[in-house]
């Protein structure tokens, strides 16, 4: 796409002092996306989008407002600045919003994405291309005996500039581009039908793992759910399998935020400075990793980012800030802001990593000897304020410390923070991911089966 993207986020600024705002700050992103889904052999759906998208937020003192469109002509961008200063006078008062202080944001070095990697210039929107491994990996799984049929296989590409400016004097912008593919495999019919999937999903091509190896996988964990049963209810150790161990990691993270903090809807809230995951074990955050799909150099207003830890060691060192959030609670922002370009900015961590062990996964079995592997998990019910934890779970089931037999609707049940103060991590992590998190184990969970 040709548009100027610092040049529209600049008339939007101009749109907005002339239409009465103290302050306001303007997103710009230009995408071009290709999707495929392959069924059967046969091309199913091909989609192919491009579009420029515009979004405003002005200020009026402590009142904001956000308006967001597709039509870049002036006149348009006029009347939607003059919309949303009509927003802001009737929006209720924030006392914590604002713009950073211009000596707060990124200038210079600190706007360049060129050190993260995140463009692939090497590859192209080919839906042909993408059609093809679409179909090899369906093939791959079809062929693995005892697979039914295959649900879908999809690969894509998406490819996306951003440019952020501000009145305080901000302006700066990065691109990147995503490939993806995926397999959803069936096996058995009726009521003995199972699924399963596997996917992947990369800034550069060159690093996607192979359509065979992703349909294969898919085939594989969808035939090792087949003819589940229920354990009896009890309390037993759990160890949740690297694909969702991320979510328990999710979960800490959701309390950390600061707007939760702010709120009292988190309960973490007091704990600053407190023991929340084991000794040893830390949650390090880190914006600046190569080709990875959560990196940037500054966040939604205009911040620069920086590594940091969210736990040390075991001890909770950090929320997770935005300008409004670091307000409310007298800190310094951590560079963690997020906004869609109807929405202002709210807290958001980028790439995580927790600890790793030294143990596999399979010596973690080996020691408790009986129990449940988590591979999957349905629905949350997760009290904010008191981490009570409750969810639907399948998986295979542990006995003298092997695979026994597959497992379905079953639900596990305990408290987060005693969870997470005695997790036990594997060494199994893949390192690509925005959230690397490595198969966990946790002892004395509370089953409901039979």
């Amino acid at each position: 796409m040709a548009h100027d993207l610092s040049a529209l986020t600049d008339a939007l600024l101009s749109a907005a002092t002339r239409a009465g705002a103290d302050a306001a700050d303007a997103l710009a992103i230009a995408g071009t996306s290709v999707g495929v889904d392959v069924r059967a052999g046969t091309l199913e759906q091909a989609e192919r989008s491009e579009a420029v998208e515009i979004g405003l937020r002005v200020l009026l003192g402590t009142r904001a407002a956000t308006v967001s469109g597709s039509d870049l002509r002036p006149e348009t961008m006029d009347a939607m600045a003059e919309r949303a200063v009509a927003m802001a006078r009737v929006a209720p008062e924030d006392p914590h919003v604002g713009l950073a202080d211009p000596s707060q944001v990124a200038t210079g070095e600190a706007t360049d994405a060129t050190a993260l990697d995140l463009w692939d210039a090497g590859v192209a929107a080919e839906p042909a291309a993408l059609e093809d491994e679409a179909r090899r990996a369906e093939a791959a799984a079809r062929a693995v005996p005892g697979i039914t049929r295959i649900d879908s296989a999809s690969a894509g590409f998406s490819q996306t500039r951003m440019h952020l400016a501000a009145t305080n004097g901000f302006s700066g912008g990065y691109a990147r581009t995503m490939r993806s593919l995926s397999c959803v495999a069936i096996a058995g019919e009726g009521t003995g039908m199972e699924r399963d999937y596997d996917g992947d999903a990369r800034s550069h091509a060159a690093d996607l793992r192979t359509p065979e190896d992703i349909g294969r996988t898919a085939a594989e964990r969808t035939l090792a759910r087949m003819a589940p049963r229920r354990p009896k209810t009890g309390a037993y150790p759990v160890i949740f399998d690297e694909r969702i161990a991320a979510s328990l990691i999710g979960h800490l993270l959701s309390a950390a935020s600061g707007r939760a903090v702010g709120r009292g809807a988190s309960w973490l809230r007091g704990r600053m400075g407190e023991e929340v995951l084991p000794r040893g074990l830390s949650l390090h955050e880190d914006p600046h990793r190569p080709r990875t799909l959560a990196s940037r150099p500054f966040d939604a207003e205009g911040l620069p980012t920086r590594p940091r830890d969210i736990v040390s060691d075991g001890v909770l060192s950090g929320w997770t800030l935005d300008l409004a959030a670091a307000r409310q609670l007298d800190l310094a922002p951590t560079a963690n802001a997020s906004r869609g370009l109807s929405s202002g900015p709210s807290p958001q961590a980028w790439n995580v990593a927790l600890t790793q062990g030294t143990k596999t996964r399979e010596h973690l079995m080996a020691e408790i000897g009986t129990g449940l592997l988590v591979t999957s998990m349905i629905g949350a019910t997760i009290n904010p304020n008191t981490g009570d934890y409750s969810r639907g779970a399948a998986g295979m089931w542990i006995e003298k410390g092997e695979p026994a037999y597959p497992v379905s609707g079953v639900t596990i049940a305990g408290s987060l923070p005693e969870m997470l103060r005695s997790i036990v991590p594997a060494n199994d992590a893949r390192p690509w991911l925005t959230r690397v998190v490595p198969s966990l184990l946790v002892e004395g969970l509370t089953l409901a089966g039979d």
